[in-house]
């Protein structure tokens, strides 16, 4: 195992280290390393990971004592994925027992609350991310830039944001998050789009259009025949005074200002609209403005918490994706919003706002990879709308309506439009009628808040025909199933992988029956152990994503045999199960904790726009243990991410430290 295969496995140790209960740890006192784990790794590991032969840089042979174990206690957390991934030993190797591996994960745990301390991460700026920048702009204008666009109910929605248009789209951080934007550098032509936006947006400011939000500004209502070249001296210097700070997202020194104003001093007219225009426009090209947390105050080289404007723009970020409102604005400035119980506050009251439909909208369709439905259904319009909308509203209701966080594995709300209701049985009788207007044969339709039940095989995001319909076959929808919902990473499959192969002449074999002699190549068996009880438990329901009861699959063919279709399988846990709900009930039970985890490990992430690291760990302990103990709900989950340590504060380094 090479170096590059440990950060491969790295996540994988998830499901593992949570998949039992915390109540089954042991204390760290209990165990020992020297006599409880290092035999274990003498007698397994050595022959690999030990004196000439060093697979992986690894030499378990220098590793003796406890205060060695704890020097190198980064690698214990690859080691404990491979274990669970059943990747080491190797397969011709005498394998772990179930009590050998659990003596090293209690061992881990015990040893991780001492050695592993929660920290924050070093401070280091990011862009706003595109959306961030549209949105952040059209709050501190009131208006949004746009381009015109017509549309037909047959035709897919096009772009039309003029921000989102013009700027590149922003590809995925180390997060998997596109907010994650610290390697993202400022090209010159993202530099000649921002300057482009700067100047669409100063000269509908200064339009008709943008007489009520100019005035806004200047703090009294402009008259109908008022003009921008009739701007005075005492307009202008009001307008740049309410601008500046509302855009650089904090108070403005005067000292600031007063550079500022003297740019217009001694102007009028046209020459005066010109330098306001001007100065305006400095500020919306300015880093402080199109960067996160550049003009936060702290001391270098220290562990401190975030100031409170930055609480607030992290915050605003993190639910609105957008900057903040004057409230949380305001509360920064008098300095309430670091306590704890007036953050919460905020929380609750932020969440009540349409803004927060931006956490489905963008935490949630780029960590579920909802957006796999834009290339597969680009052909038809009215069903990518009713395949794609469905998810986005019942995440919306899941995160603004305090739900416990597993209803998004299993809950008896869904939401329904006129495409997806035929999926629903008789529960669709319990819909309003829609009428569609004369001439229009098919129509995008918004959702309904359905309760489910009659409808077989539903509940949840699991079943939702869209997230089935992105993920077609076993294969697939098993690892979109690992991945985003239990967090276990598993490899792409080698480009030399052969091809399913067909029935053999003369047999009728399943696809699974067919399938079987694919997994059976070792260098397949150990991902398809994992992937396949979950893949399979799902072929209850078509491409479409359709349900099928046991005899469906067989109308198009009635003189067939009729045969039920396999929905059965044996989690590498040893957890067995029959059919989708049962395998339901297990992760409901059994994997609570690791699907909990993950949820806090992708929450956390989105909010502080970076990928976790080794300090983060303690908080992600603690946040899961709570949601566990207490059937959390998303509002407690965001409201423990908003008070916790990585997110309230910091440690800003020098400008002569190197950074990572």
């Amino acid at each position: 195992m090479g170096s590059r295969d440990l950060l491969l496995f790295r996540k994988q140790m998830r499901s593992f280290l949570y998949g039992l209960v915390f109540t089954a740890r042991l204390s760290a006192s209990s165990l020992a390393f020297e006599h409880d784990v290092r035999p274990i790794l003498e007698r397994s590991c050595v022959k690999c990971h030990g004196g000439e032969k060093l697979k992986g840089e690894v030499d378990f042979t220098k590793i003796l004592t406890k205060q060695d174990a704890d020097a190198q206690f980064e690698l214990w957390e690859t080691v404990i994925e491979v274990i669970e991934a059943n990747e080491m030993p190797p397969e011709d190797e005498p394998q772990l027992s179930d009590a050998e591996k659990k003596t090293i994960l209690n061992w881990y745990q015990g040893r991780s609350q001492v050695v592993i301390e929660a920290k924050p991460a070093v401070f280091k700026p990011r862009r706003l991310s595109g959306p961030e920048y549209r949105n952040t702009l059209r709050s501190l204008f009131g208006f949004d830039l746009e381009v015109a666009v017509a549309e037909a109910e047959q035709t897919v929605i096009s772009e039309k944001s003029l921000v989102l248009k013009l700027l590149p789209t922003d590809p995925p951080g180390a997060s998997g998050f596109i907010n994650d934007t610290h390697r993202a550098r400022l090209s010159p032509v993202i530099w000649d789009q921002y300057l482009h936006l700067s100047n669409a947006a100063l000269e509908n400011l200064f339009s008709k259009n943008g007489r009520a939000q100019l005035g806004g500004f200047i703090g009294n209502q402009l008259s109908e025949d008022w003009q921008p070249v009739d701007l005075s001296r005492d307009q202008a210097e009001r307008l740049i005074r309410a601008f500046v700070p509302r855009a650089l997202r904090r108070p403005t020194p005067e000292e600031q200002l007063s550079k500022i104003l003297a740019g217009i001093f001694g102007k009028h007219g046209e020459a005066l609209l010109a330098a306001t225009k001007f100065e305006l426009k400095a500020i919306l090209m300015s880093p402080a403005f199109f960067y996160r947390g550049l003009l936060m105050e702290g001391d270098p080289s220290k562990q401190q918490a975030v100031d409170n404007f930055e609480l607030a723009e992290r915050l605003s970020y993190f639910l609105w994706e957008d900057r903040p409102d004057e409230e949380l604005t305001q509360l920064a400035t008098d300095g309430s919003l670091g306590d704890r119980q007036v953050l919460n506050k905020q929380v609750t009251r932020m969440l009540s706002s349409p803004k927060a439909r931006n956490l489905a909208r963008s935490f949630g369709t780029q960590w579920l990879k909802i957006d796999s439905l834009d290339g597969l259904l680009a052909k038809d319009p009215i069903r990518h709308h009713a395949l794609k909308t469905q998810p986005l509203d019942f995440l919306n209701y899941l995160f603004t309506e305090n739900r416990p966080v597993l209803e998004l594995i299993d809950s008896k709300i869904t939401f329904v439009n006129e495409g997806t209701s035929g999926f629903y049985g008789k529960d669709r009788q319990r819909m309003k009628r829609h009428v569609k207007p004369n001439g229009i044969e098919r129509q995008r339709t918004p959702n309904q808040k359905l309760k489910l039940v009659h409808a077989e095989g539903r509940g949840g995001l699991l079943t939702m025909p869209g997230i089935l319909t992105m993920n077609q076959g076993p294969i697939q929808r098993g690892t979109w199933m690992l991945r985003q919902i239990l967090g276990i990473q598993v490899s792409e499959p080698p480009a030399n992988t052969p091809p399913i192969q067909g029935s053999p002449h003369g047999e009728n074999l399943t696809f699974r029956e067919r399938f079987e002699a694919h997994r059976s190549d070792p260098s397949c068996a150990r991902c398809h152990e994992k992937i396949d009880p979950l893949g399979f438990a799902l072929e209850g329901y078509d491409k479409n994503g359709q349900f099928l009861r046991s005899t469906d699959h067989s109308k198009k063919k009635p003189d067939k045999a009729i045969e039920p279709i396999d929905t059965s399988g044996k989690l590498p846990s040893g957890e067995t199960f029959e059919t989708f709900a049962e395998l339901k009930t297990i992760l409901l039970t059994r994997k609570r904790e690791p699907i909990v985890r993950n949820i806090v490990e992708r929450t956390l992430a989105y909010a502080l726009c970076r990928k976790l690291e080794r300090n983060d760990q303690p908080v992600v302990d603690t946040i899961t243990k709570n949601l566990c103990e207490n059937d959390g709900t998303w509002l407690g989950l965001f409201q423990q991410v908003a008070n916790s340590l990585p997110f309230r504060e910091t440690i800003i380094k020098t400008a002569n430290t190197s950074h990572e």
